[in-house]
């Protein structure tokens, strides 16, 4: 399985960007997928999870009711729409794949997904 994040990039407070993750190989329409930002300095953190189907999705409290998380299984790409963005936003953002789990819960721990993307850049500027 491998996973391409793009859609990063600079955008000033209380703006929108768009992160989209392409998979390729495995079984995405049968795998949940996730969203994790490591800010400078800081840990790697949970910011939202999608199931399989899209039918169950999991946010951060820091990012609920801004960010969602969405997915295309006839595309092989998960979504990541980010509105009313703040300074604290600012990361790199990794998507995760789990692997096919069709009956499996949502996860927010990095040991719960088996692979990951390469990361995009988002800078939020105040």
């Amino acid at each position: 399985v491998q996973l391409q994040a793009f859609g990063g990039g600079m955008v000033q407070a209380g703006g929108s960007l768009r992160l989209s993750c392409a998979a390729s190989g495995g079984t995405f329409s049968s795998s949940h997928n996730g969203w994790f930002r490591q800010a400078p300095g800081k840990e790697r953190e949970f910011v939202a999870a999608i199931s399989w189907s899209g039918g169950s999705t999991y946010y951060a409290d820091s990012v609920k009711g801004r960010f969602t998380i969405s997915r295309d299984n006839a595309k092989s790409t998960v979504y990541l729409q980010m509105n009313s963005l703040k300074f604290e936003d600012t990361a790199v953002y990794y998507c995760a794949q789990a692997q096919p789990a069709p009956f499996g819960v949502l996860g927010d721990k990095e040991y719960e997904y088996d692979y990951w993307g390469q990361g995009t850049e988002v800078t939020v500027s105040s």
